[in-house]
């Protein structure tokens, strides 16, 4: 492996770490030589992915934690910081969307998601870039959407959101990267997981995604790890500011049939 692509030594949190696209690149940060933190809401999926992390001859902690309460991320740094010292890495992988039409969509669903895709992303980016900044180094991977470029149908909501994220990591890249901490993002494609696999697998929504996907196949979440790995590491000092697509072809294309 190229030395600055290593991240041993590094200690890293990942938000929305314990499920899906979080937890393989939890898994994934470790296995490139990170001592990981994966935190969410649920202690029991904490559980699972600290057992994961330790398996792989990685040291971890235990801390459950939510991306909507600012107390949680500040006992998170805090615990963190008790048990290693610092933190060189953080990645917001935490989120959530819901179909629903826009013309009726309540208020507070709308508020609801934002609060925990976007606002959530700055509340975490605001306590840990605060350590990064005052060591003058940190990394920091937002995750970002097809969602940020183009629109699906009646998630406004999440599209809004992830849109922002975008524009989040951008300006947070220009405000921060003179004092050592770069900001990037990873948009992703269409992914299989545990929660959206039977939308992709049954549903015609499912098949237009697969049709307007040019490798013709949906992604696995471990073909995130390599663009996390790569944000996260000294490879990337001279990169930030940056969204990077990893959606087998999709927006580049147009008529696959």
């Amino acid at each position: 492996m190229i030395e600055s692509l290593k991240l041993d030594g590094k200690v890293a949190v990942v938000t929305g770490g314990t499920s899906g696209i979080g937890l393989a690149m939890s898994l994934g940060l470790a296995e490139a030589g990170a001592d990981v933190v994966a935190t969410a809401r649920r202690v029991q999926q904490v559980e699972e992915a600290a057992g994961a992390i330790e398996a792989r001859g990685r040291r971890t902690l235990r801390l459950a934690s939510d991306v909507c309460d600012r107390a949680s991320l500040a006992a998170l740094l805090a615990d963190t910081l008790d048990a290693f010292g610092k933190v060189d890495i953080l990645i917001n992988c935490a989120g959530k969307i819901k179909r629903t039409p826009t013309l009726t969509m309540p208020e507070a669903e709308w508020d609801d998601i934002l609060n925990t895709n976007l606002t959530g992303t700055l509340r975490a980016c605001q306590v840990f870039g605060k350590h990064m900044l005052e060591r003058k180094y940190g990394r920091i991977v937002n995750i970002a959407s097809l969602n940020s470029f183009v629109a699906l149908r009646e998630v406004a909501a999440y599209a809004a959101s992830k849109a922002a994220v975008a524009s989040l990591t951008r300006s947070l890249a220009v405000e921060w990267s003179r004092d050592g901490v770069t900001v990037n993002a990873i948009a992703p494609g269409v992914f299989r997981t545990e929660l959206n696999a039977a939308l992709l697998d049954s549903t015609p929504r499912g098949q237009e995604l697969l049709m307007r996907t040019p490798m013709g196949r949906f992604g696995r979440t471990e073909e995130l790890v390599g663009a996390a790995v790569y944000l996260a590491s000294d490879a990337a000092s001279f990169v930030t500011g940056q969204t990077l697509v990893v959606d087998g072809g999709f927006l580049a294309s147009g008529v696959n049939q």
